[in-house]
């Protein structure tokens, strides 16, 4: 089903509605996914809109989800000036700061992060979608795409070794966090958490607002990270708003408002 998103952008952009298909995320749930036309001409302005529209980037696929009667996907996003970090986030960082040394790189395709990739998904997602198909083109089309020179794969290492790569989109207001891999032998350094912690400092240094952390999901597990970045800003379909340290995150209904003492459900069917 074709759509199309108005006069805020300038022009009309095509969105297409997929049918009803697995989700990713929540097991027995059934979602619909908005995507931007891929043959859209997407500049560094449009994107910046899209993504504060709740919109995410996989590959060269701009989407959304779009569900009948689930609005458990929260778009979040951290104001990387307010951030404090919590006991847990300063203890992470003076455990790994000292030792891995960061550097960026462009999006291309470097086989040592492939098998870094792979290994990741083996032993974090074994049973999922992505790990049936952990193949060189599959990474190629999901994280090494073209994206105007936007993308930044931030690479951290241990002793000369690669233990973790971030895939960053540099925005107008901020970075984005894409994609984050890591060593599965590391994991009692945490260095997802470490990750973050150097985007919100990167995002810092350019000096722009904010650090996009993609969805929060209630029952996700995998989700559960993000949360714990305070404070944190979610959108609700209308604007982002602001949770402090201490508050619930979570919303009744993304058309209505957010509130502070639910968390989102998904409705099964």
């Amino acid at each position: 089903m074709k759509q199309g998103l108005g006069s805020q952008f300038g022009r009309a952009l095509p969105l297409y509605l997929t049918g009803e298909h697995h989700c990713s995320y929540l097991a027995g749930v059934r979602a619909r996914t908005l995507f931007v036309d891929p043959g859209a001409r997407i500049d560094g302005a449009t994107y910046q809109r899209l993504i504060d529209q709740g919109f995410r980037r996989s590959g060269t696929h701009i989407y959304r989800p779009a569900c009948c009667g689930c609005s458990a996907c929260i778009p979040v996003r951290l104001p990387v000036d307010a951030f404090v970090p919590n006991r847990s986030q300063r203890r992470n960082w003076r455990r790994n700061a000292p030792d891995i040394a960061l550097s960026d790189g462009p999006a291309v395709f470097r086989a040592e992060q492939f098998e870094l990739y792979r290994r990741y998904l083996a032993a974090r997602h074994a049973n999922g979608v992505m790990a049936e198909d952990a193949s060189e083109d599959s990474y190629r089309r999901f994280l090494v795409a073209s994206w105007g020179g936007m993308t930044r794969f931030l690479e951290f290492r241990l002793d000369g070794r690669l233990v973790g790569v971030a895939v960053t989109d540099v925005l107008e207001q901020g970075l984005s966090a894409v994609y984050t891999f890591f060593d599965p032998d590391l994991a009692a350094r945490a260095l997802g958490t470490f990750s973050v912690l150097n985007q919100i400092r990167l995002t810092q240094l350019l000096g722009r607002p904010y650090l996009y952390l993609g969805y929060w999901i209630a029952e996700s597990r995998k989700m559960v990270y993000k949360e714990r970045f305070r404070p944190i800003e979610a959108w609700d379909g209308r604007d982002w708003r602001r949770f402090e340290r201490g508050q619930t995150l979570g919303f009744d209904d993304r058309r209505s408002s957010l509130t502070l003492d639910s968390s989102s459900r998904a409705n099964r069917p």
